[in-house]
């Protein structure tokens, strides 16, 4: 989990729309390359998980699929 995530650049699917639903946000220009923040759009303040980048391509991968 990380600790400050409230201080990251935060960005929601191109396929999620303006009325909210199941979402995740994906954070931008983390200082640590090595980890894949993400959050639930609904929770902008509640906790965020870290993928190792190639974890988070794989998964992404499977849903387009």
């Amino acid at each position: 989990m990380l600790e400050d995530s409230h201080a990251l650049t935060w960005r929601k699917s191109s396929y999620s729309n303006q009325e909210g639903g199941n979402c995740v946000e994906v954070a931008e220009g983390l200082r640590v390359e090595a980890l894949v923040p993400v959050r639930d759009s609904k929770r902008p303040h509640g906790p965020s998980l870290c993928f190792a980048p190639a974890s988070w391509a794989a998964f992404i991968g499977e849903l387009k699929g």
